[in-house]
C-alpha cells in the first residue's frame, strides 16, 4: 500500500507502556488546549467585524460608500480593498515572525512558557484593537494578537502530543481543533448581538477576546510541564515526576527510558533548524514542515471562515441571512471536530485524509459550477440555488473539519523526533501562518477577478494535496511518539533517502 507501514510496528519498548486515564491528564489537557480558541475567536470575528457598517464608516469609509450604493447588486468585488484584508492578514504575518522567537521559549524554557506568553500578547493585542482610532492602531493590536497565535500554536499541538498516551494521542491533540471551532462559534454568535449595538459593537466583538486569553494564561500557571520537556532540560526527576501523574502509574519506566534516550539524541544537535535538511528528517521536513501545513490553507477553507459573512453578502444574501449561514457553517466544523476526535485512532490519518479530501473536491465543483452558470453581474441567485450553496459549503466544512483541520496539526506535531521537535513546529508554524496570511491577503482580490474560478482552483488543489498524502504519508496511529521515525525506514519512498543518510554517518563515524 503507498504510504503503508510495513515491518510489524515499532522496534523499542511501545508494547510496555502503562497508562490510566486521571483527572490531572485530561484537566491539564483541557487547559493546554485552550490556545485554540484564541485561534478559533480571530478567525470567527475578524471576517464577520470586516463588514459591520460601523466598523467600515470609521475605518474604511470608500467600503462603506461603496457598499450602500450597489445593495440591490450581488457581484464579487464589493470588498476588494487591500487596506481591508492587511486588517486580517497582518495577525498571521506577525505570527509567522513570532514563531522563531517560540521556537527557542519552547525549546529551552518548555511548551508551558510559550503558553503562557501567547495568552499575555492576545490579552494586550485584544485591548488595542477594542480601542483602536485609526488603522494604524488597529494594525500593531493584530500584530500583538500574531505574536500570541504564532506562540500558542507553536506550543499547544506539541504540548498535547507530548503529554498524551500514543493510543489516544490523536484524539487529544484534536481538542485543539475542537477549541478552535468552538472560538469561531462562539465568535460568530457574539458578532450577531455586537451588529445590533451602534456605533460600538464591532469594539465589543474584539474586545471580548481578552476572555479566552485570559484564561489560557490563568490556566497556564498551573499546568504541568510535559515529560519530554523536563527532560529535554536536564530536569530528569521532576520529569520522571509529572509522567507518572499523567500516566496515572508509577511503572513508566519503558516510556522514561525511551524519553532518556531521545533526550540524549536531542542534546548533541546544537542547530536543530539545520539538523532539519539532513536526510534522515527529509521526510518530517517535507510532509510535517512544508506540504501539510501548506496545503492546509490551500484547501480554501480559511478564506470561508474568515470571510464567509463577506462571501454570503456577496451571493446576495441579506446581513442576517449571511450570519446564519456562517453559524450553519461554523457549527458543521464543531461537528466535524467531535467525529474525528472520536474515529482517528481507530481509522488513521490517512483513510480521514482520502475520504474527506474526495467529498472536498465535489463539494468545490458544485460551488463553482453554480455560480458559473447562475451568478454574476447583478444576477440574483434563486432562493434554491442559495439553499444549495449553503448545502455544498456545509459539507465541505464538515469535511474539512475531520481531515485537513485538525490533522493539519496534529500530524506534523507527531513526526518529528525530540532533537527537532521545537524547530520542526516552528516552521509548521511559520508555513502555516505564511498561507494564511497570503490567502487572507489575496482572497478577495481573487474572488474578484477569477469569480466562480476560486472555488474550481481551491477543487484542483485538493486533488493535488490528496495524491500528496496517499503516496508520501504513512500512518502514525498508536505509534508512540519517540518511535515515529521507524516508519521511514519501512516506507517505500523514503526509506533510501534516510538509508543513505544512516550509510553515510556510519561512514563517517569509522
Amino acid at each position: 500500500m503507498a504510504g503503508g507501514f510495513a515491518g510489524g510496528g515499532p522496534a523499542k519498548r511501545a508494547d510496555l507502556y502503562e497508562h490510566k486515564t486521571t483527572w490531572y491528564f485530561v484537566l491539564a489537557c483541557l487547559v493546554a488546549s485552550l490556545g485554540g480558541s484564541l485561534f478559533g475567536y480571530d478567525l470567527g470575528v475578524s471576517g464577520r467585524v470586516t463588514s459591520m457598517d460601523d466598523f467600515l464608516v470609521d475605518f474604511f469609509p470608500d467600503i462603506y460608500r461603496r457598499k450602500q450604493s450597489h445593495l440591490n447588486e450581488t457581484d464579487y468585488c464589493k470588498y476588494d480593498n487591500q487596506m481591508l484584508t492587511l486588517f486580517t492578514s497582518s495577525l498571521y504575518f506577525a505570527a509567522l515572525v513570532a514563531t522563531f522567537g517560540a521556537s527557542y521559549v519552547t525549546r529551552n524554557k518548555g511548551r508551558r512558557a510559550s503558553i503562557l506568553v501567547g495568552g499575555v500578547s492576545f490579552f494586550l493585542g485584544a485591548v488595542l484593537n477594542a480601542a483602536a482610532v485609526n488603522i494604524p492602531m488597529l494594525i500593531l493590536g493584530r500584530i500583538f494578537l500574531g505574536f500570541g497565535i504564532g506562540f500558542g500554536n507553536q506550543a499547544v499541538p506539541l504540548y498535547l502530543s507530548e503529554i498524551s498516551p500514543a493510543k489516544m494521542r490523536g484524539a487529544v491533540n484534536q481538542l485543539f481543533q475542537l477549541t478552535t471551532c468552538l472560538g469561531i462559534l462562539v465568535a460568530n454568535l457574539i458578532n450577531y448581538g455586537t451588529e445590533q449595538i451602534h456605533p460600538w459593537g464591532w469594539r465589543l466583538s474584539l474586545g471580548l477576546a481578552t476572555i479566552p486569553a485570559t484564561l489560557m494564561f490563568v490556566g497556564g500557571l498551573f499546568l504541568p510541564e510535559t515529560p519530554n520537556s523536563l527532560v529535554e532540560q536536564g530536569r530528569l526527576e521532576e520529569g520522571r515526576r509529572v509522567l507518572e501523574k499523567v500516566r496515572g502509574t508509577s511503572n513508566v519506566q519503558a516510556e522514561f527510558e525511551d524519553l532518556l534516550e531521545a533526550s540524549r539524541e536531542a542534546q548533541a544537535v546544537k542547530n536543530p533548524f539545520r539538523n532539519l535538511l539532513r536526510r534522515k528528517n527529509r521526510p518530517q521536513l517535507v510532509i510535517g514542515a512544508l506540504g501539510i501545513p501548506a496545503f492546509q490553507q490551500l484547501t480554501g477553507m480559511n478564506s470561508i471562515l474568515f470571510y464567509a459573512p463577506v462571501i454570503f453578502q456577496s451571493l446576495g444574501f441579506g446581513s442576517r441571512a449571511s450570519l446564519y449561514s456562517a453559524v450553519i457553517s461554523n457549527a458543521a466544523l464543531v461537528v466535524a471536530a467531535l467525529i474525528s476526535m472520536a474515529l482517528v485512532d481507530r481509522f488513521g490519518r490517512r483513510a480521514f485524509f482520502l475520504e474527506a479530501g474526495a467529498e472536498m473536491i465535489l463539494c468545490m465543483i458544485g460551488v463553482s459550477t453554480v455560480l458559473a452558470l447562475e451568478f454574476g453581474e447583478g444576477k440574483q441567485i434563486s432562493k434554491g440555488l442559495s439553499v444549495f450553496l449553503v448545502i455544498l459549503i456545509f459539507l465541505f466544512v464538515l469535511a474539512y473539519g475531520r481531515s485537513w483541520g485538525p490533522l493539519g496539526w496534529l500530524v506534523p506535531s507527531e513526526l518529528f523526533p525530540l532533537e527537532t521537535r521545537s524547530a520542526g513546529q516552528s516552521v509548521v508554524v511559520c508555513v502555516n501562518m505564511l498561507f494564511t496570511a497570503l490567502i487572507a491577503q489575496c482572497f478577495l482580490v481573487s474572488l474578484c477577478h477569477l469569480q466562480w474560478g476560486i472555488f474550481l482552483l481551491f477543487g484542483a488543489l485538493v486533488v493535488v494535496m490528496s495524491c500528496f498524502i496517499f503516496f508520501l504519508l504513512p500512518e502514525t496511529k498508536q505509534v508512540p511518539i519517540e518511535e515515529i521515525y521507524m516508519l521511514w525506514d519501512n516506507h517505500w519512498f523514503w526509506k533510501n533517502i534516510v538509508k543513505e543518510d544512516a550509510d553515510e554517518e556510519k561512514a563517517s563515524k569509522g
